[in-house]
């Protein structure tokens, strides 16, 4: 079937490994410091970024062959400013104490390097179908790491994951701290660096 040919395949798997826009080519790191203190906030980011790209895709696919080029970045800029501005009413209407704890980062959506490099590299050349797949595989991938960090920032920083406590009382009784460190934005970047340096020791091979 032409919707899971091979290169429709690569178009959603390849951004979870071998083209990821974090581990690989180095994008999107500034909303990792800001969305990652806690899960809850990562997983909905991460959720809101997957969206807006496939979506974001989609539609500028659809309209390539009649967009002008000198006005091609405006064009792209205002389709993702209206789908980030409907996901931030939703958040708002559903989840807002979620919503607060964004707070400006989900505008900030709107600038992502990961969602406005897909649109002008890959939307802007391919069909619908494979944009959104692209979209999708590029939204999962800034997702996964962004719930990784959030997971060990919440843990060891909070002693707990989305909102429930892990760390059992009885390990305060004893003396066990929670490090303050992980809930500085400092520990997102190290995090972020340990990651790419175990997914390229063990995980990526260049060609």
């Amino acid at each position: 079937m032409a919707l899971l040919s091979k290169q429709n395949k690569e178009a959603l798997t390849n951004p979870l490994n071998l083209d990821h826009p974090i581990l690989i080519q180095v994008l999107g790191i500034c909303s990792a410091l800001a969305v990652t203190s806690q899960l809850k906030p990562a997983i909905v980011m991460g959720l809101a970024v997957t969206v807006i790209t496939a979506f974001a895709n989609v539609i500028i696919s659809l309209l390539r062959n009649t967009i002008p080029n000198r006005i091609r970045i405006v064009v792209q800029l205002v389709v993702v400013a209206a789908l980030v501005t409907i996901v931030s009413q939703i958040l708002k209407a559903f989840a807002y104490d979620v919503s607060v704890q964004l707070s400006v980062y989900v505008g900030l959506i709107i600038t992502n390097c990961i969602l406005m490099g897909r649109l002008e590299a890959f939307a802007m050349q391919n069909k619908p179908w494979p944009s959104f797949l692209d979209g999708v595989g590029n939204g999962l991938g800034y997702a996964m790491i962004l719930v990784i960090v959030g997971a060990f920032r919440e843990f060891f920083g909070r002693g707990s994951l989305l909102g429930f406590q892990i760390i059992p009382q009885g390990a305060y009784d004893a003396g066990y701290i929670n490090n303050g460190m992980m809930t500085m934005p400092a520990m997102a970047l190290i995090l972020v660096g340990c990651v790419i340096w175990v997914h390229r020791a063990y995980f990526y091979k260049e060609k």
